[in-house]
């Protein structure tokens, strides 16, 4: 099959190796996804729903934030989650086409923090407590959070509590 002017030989060879690692077929994974860009751009597109998909059933599970221990408890939980099984392997996905991103504005803006039930929880929360400038310490918060999962990720073990408390007591400064 003679190779489109948008497909690279590199694009041809990584997508075989997709095909090898998966134990598909060989030419599978570009039947569906003609270069590597389109493919990279599929997977964080679904490392997004499926993100969206988990903190909207983290925010369901928990009654409204009242307290800062109970902002804690619920970041405790996602870190768990994100820690832990499949959770543990999209974090380090989303991690690794992170890194792309930088060299992919497309990637990038798929990336880019999303409403969801989980973030409006803390935004409600913080200005319930009267928080300076919410958006702001609502994104530094979730933006910290990922900072120390990143950190368990790459050194192991949990989050620890104190690390969340501060960041709690930080945002309600």
């Amino acid at each position: 099959m003679p190779l489109g002017p948008a497909v690279r030989e590199g694009d041809v060879a990584e997508l075989r190796a997709v095909d090898r690692r998966a134990a598909l077929p060989p030419g599978t994974t570009s039947a569906y996804f003609r270069t590597r860009a389109a493919l990279l751009t599929a997977l964080v597109t679904r490392l997004v729903q499926l993100d969206q998909a988990e903190l909207g059933s983290a925010a369901e599970e928990l009654p409204p934030l009242r307290t800062a221990e109970e902002l804690v408890e619920g970041m405790a939980r996602l870190a768990r989650r994100r820690l832990t099984g499949e959770g543990r392997r999209r974090s380090l996905a989303r991690h690794a086409c992170a890194v792309e991103s930088v060299r992919d504005p497309e990637l990038r803006e798929i990336l880019t923090p999303r409403e969801n039930a989980g973030r409006a929880a803390v935004r409600q929360f913080l200005a319930t407590h009267g928080a300076p400038d919410v958006e702001n310490r609502t994104h530094t918060l979730l933006t910290c959070l990922d900072g120390l999962v990143f950190d368990r990720l790459v050194s192991g073990g949990d989050v620890p509590r104190e690390a969340l408390e501060g960041l709690a007591a930080a945002a309600l400064r």
